[in-house]
């Protein structure tokens, strides 16, 4: 897909190997373990790498690791969300602003959602996580609560009480909650990318990586763009 080429960069995974000493001509032994190839794991945006060992430090793969297709699984549902939460949006704000930052939210996410499908379908992997066994999209809120109550929510995702306030809401105190609640969101996928690159051996696969950080690129922007909205919709 021509909307996700960028994604498709070399290899994320840095193997950095440090040669102290060549063998002698004696026939003493190979490198000891402190001589063994040192394989840092990149870190998420501004934050440093961490060592591997070679048993946590997995090289490239068919399978990815659990953690990786966990993370595309829940996102999958934490975008889910969000496309949700911008749907409310024709009928309820006339903040041609907010209406336009609404629209950029729903393609871009509506895309990658798209995106994290195909990726999971090619490594053979199902695209919703277990026990959901339902797409957030288009969902009423008894659906919802039925989720909430079946498995616990990814990180920054509004609760059926928040959605059904969103919901009811019109006008200026519409803008606040959806401002409110979408910073909320974004604060949690931040988090979800986060936990990703804490986890060894996992975000190693090269489409991944940079997917995982340009999510983490673009919310933080958005964050920012929403956060000095907010103040304005309080008056």
């Amino acid at each position: 897909m021509a909307a996700f080429a960028r994604f498709m960069s070399p290899a994320s995974l840095v193997l950095s190997t440090v040669l102290l000493s060549t063998l002698a001509a004696s026939g003493q032994s190979g490198p000891s373990a402190s001589d063994a190839p040192k394989i840092v794991q990149p870190g998420a945006p501004g934050q440093p790498g961490k060592l591997l060992t070679p048993e946590t430090a997995a090289g490239p793969r068919r399978i990815p690791a659990q953690a990786d297709i966990e993370f595309m699984q829940g996102m999958i549902m934490h975008h889910s969300q969000a496309v949700e939460m911008t749907d409310l949006m024709p009928a309820r704000t006339r903040n041609k602003v907010l209406r336009a930052l609404g629209q950029k939210i729903s393609v871009s996410q509506t895309d990658e959602i798209r995106f994290m499908k195909e990726w999971l379908r090619d490594r053979g992997q199902a695209t919703e996580m277990p026990m959901a066994g339902m797409d957030m999209k288009g969902m009423d809120m008894k659906g919802m609560e039925h989720m909430h109550h079946d498995m616990p929510l990814m990180p920054g995702m509004l609760s059926p009480e928040q959605m059904k306030a969103l919901a009811r809401a019109k006008g200026p105190k519409f803008d606040q909650l959806f401002l409110t609640g979408m910073i909320q969101h974004h604060k949690g996928a931040l988090i979800m990318v986060e936990d990703l690159f804490d986890t060894p051996a996992a975000g190693q696969d090269a489409v991944l990586f940079d997917f995982a950080t340009d999510i983490d690129n673009t919310q933080l922007a958005e964050i920012k763009i929403m956060q000095s909205m907010l103040p304005k919709e309080r008056k």
